[in-house]
């Protein structure tokens, strides 16, 4: 028997959303790759090649939410995808989350039950999110 593929989370752990989908990882029984891109930001590289493998605009990953994206003009729509990018190598924070990669696909896993389209092996049970939003039930199936 094989080991699974690594899979490998760009977490936040103050973040509900982030919580709900490393929980979701490790409830099909993977132990991922955890990089709290807040500490340690992935490269510039890193973060172009995420958000077209997610199939995303580099606006559409932007976080506007708890972050100086108001006040250091992103709304602009004249600001290009570079000008972009480099306001998220300044301010990790601007970088939405959870990204999630693994061999299925990259995703932007909001909300989080998206990372369920990804994971290489099934749920090993039922998993209820920090709200109480039920998402797989007792026999590991997706409800939503």
């Amino acid at each position: 028997m094989t080991a699974p593929a690594p899979v490998t989370i760009w977490h936040n752990p103050a973040c509900g959303t982030s919580r709900n989908t490393l929980a979701m990882i490790r409830n099909a029984g993977i132990e991922p790759v955890i990089v709290d891109y807040l500490k340690t930001p992935p490269a510039r590289a890193e973060v172009a090649a995420a958000i077209a493998a997610a199939g995303l605009t580099v606006r559409a990953a932007l976080r506007e939410k708890g972050t100086p994206y108001g006040a250091l003009g992103l709304d602009d729509p004249a600001l290009t995808d570079a000008a972009l990018l480099d306001a998220m190598m300044d301010h990790p924070i601007l970088i939405n989350r959870p990204f999630v990669f693994t061999p299925l696909g990259v995703r932007l896993c909001r909300p989080s039950e998206r990372v369920l389209d990804i994971l290489p092996v099934p749920q090993k049970g039922p998993f209820t999110k920090e709200d109480g939003e039920v998402v797989i039930d007792a026999q590991g199936r997706r409800i939503c």
